[in-house]
């Protein structure tokens, strides 16, 4: 019997690598968004702002590489100084959401009673209320505007955050180390800060990330109606809300360019969040 050295073997570690490639891919596209938001001058070949009339409508090309707007504007630009407004409002909707639907939902997991009662029946409340329409209240009563468009949406993601908090929290605490930690004497607030939530973030993040999609989109949505970020920002969702009226006219760019990215960007943040989730359970 022969074995012909020449024919690869497939190992299983090889197998793996080639099945997670949707992961590493997406990591990149993550990246290349933080790295244009960070270094947005550096890497962007006009100002935001730049208007130049001669210039109006121009399809992709040499001097602008994805065209240019209603105004002249060139698009690779803007979506390259976009990426700062939406990460970092997609990332205080996130931040603010968490710390509000983590602290509830472990309350409410640990004092069980009439505490989980009240604050269930609190977030099934909000839960149940569509969030775009609580955000569209919250900004009719505060005004318009990206930071009253953040804080409504985080108020809006803040009882999904705690729901799943409370399920994995609830399982957590009849642990053996939560009973050990008891007899020592230690408090509820140190346990939970402590002890507890570190062992909550292994699942917590994969959720999360994958929220941060989400927040992506929502916010965009909010953008594009005109209620969160104004003109002239270059953030994704208004730039696909001011590239309509060249769709009337058959030309897409600038509408499709910014759905684009949004759109990349959240596919990837969903691949890159169950995924994670996926190694970080399994490690636990």
């Amino acid at each position: 019997m022969t074995v012909d050295l020449t024919t690869p073997v497939l190992t299983a570690t090889s197998i793996r690598r080639r099945h997670e490639w949707p992961f590493y891919l997406s990591a990149g596209v993550l990246a290349l968004a933080v790295i244009a938001a960070v270094f947005a001058p550096l890497i962007s070949p006009y100002s935001p702002s730049e208007t130049d009339f001669s210039a109006i409508w121009q399809p992709a090309g040499g001097a602008h590489w994805l065209g240019t707007d209603q105004l002249g504007r060139d698009l690779l630009s803007r979506i390259i100084y976009g990426a700062r407004p939406s990460l970092l409002g997609a990332i205080a909707l996130l931040a603010i959401a968490t710390v509000l639907g983590v602290a509830i939902g472990i309350t409410a997991a640990w004092h069980r009673g009439w505490v989980d009662t009240a604050l269930s029946r609190v977030t099934d409340v909000m839960f149940a209320f569509p969030g775009l329409l609580f955000v569209v209240l919250v900004i009719a009563v505060f005004d318009r505007g990206q930071l009253t468009s953040v804080l409504g949406m985080a108020l809006a993601y803040a009882p999904a955050i705690a729901k799943f908090t409370r399920s994995i929290a609830l399982e957590e605490i009849t642990r053996p180390y939560v009973d050990a930690y008891r007899l020592q004497g230690v408090g509820g607030l140190v346990l939970c800060v402590r002890y507890l939530l570190p062992n909550l973030l292994p699942t917590l993040v994969g959720y999360l990330v994958v929220l941060f999609g989400e927040g992506l989109m929502s916010l965009a949505s909010l953008n594009f109606l005109g209620f969160g970020s104004q003109p002239p920002s270059s953030e994704w969702g208004l730039m696909v809300e001011e590239g309509r009226t060249g769709v009337i006219q058959g030309i897409v760019g600038p509408a499709l360019v910014p759905g684009l990215t949004i759109a990349l960007v959240v596919v990837a943040t969903n691949v890159l969040g169950v995924r994670l989730s996926d190694k970080l359970a399994v490690r636990r």
